[in-house]
């Protein structure tokens, strides 16, 4: 479960609940990340694991303050915890959804 998130520079810092045992991806890459800097503009977001947390960054964000994950109709996360347990969807903001909100 999402816990909270920490600004660091350029890329955003995800904490979870309930990773005691750490993160895993089911495949090569993390997919269904999302963020925005101020303009609420979503854009397709590269991510890694470090640890029990997700770190996640786009290049053109020069200063991000929110992350959405697995937010579509279609989406098929691959973010489990070391028990297979799938990490549920998330948003870091509060902002109103809008069908042209997540720039590709």
């Amino acid at each position: 479960m999402y816990e909270g998130m920490i600004i660091e520079k350029n890329r955003v810092r995800i904490l979870f609940d309930n990773v005691e045992n750490g993160l895993m991806v089911t495949s090569k890459d993390l997919n269904e990340f999302y963020i925005a800097g101020s303009d609420q503009k979503f854009l397709f977001a590269s991510a890694r694991i470090e640890g029990k947390t997700v770190v996640v960054w786009n290049k053109a964000v020069k200063e991000p303050v929110a992350v959405r994950f697995g937010f579509s109709n279609t989406t098929i996360p691959n973010l489990f915890n070391n028990e297979g347990m799938p990490v549920n969807m998330f948003r870091t903001d509060q902002w109103e959804v809008k069908t042209d909100a997540v720039v590709k």
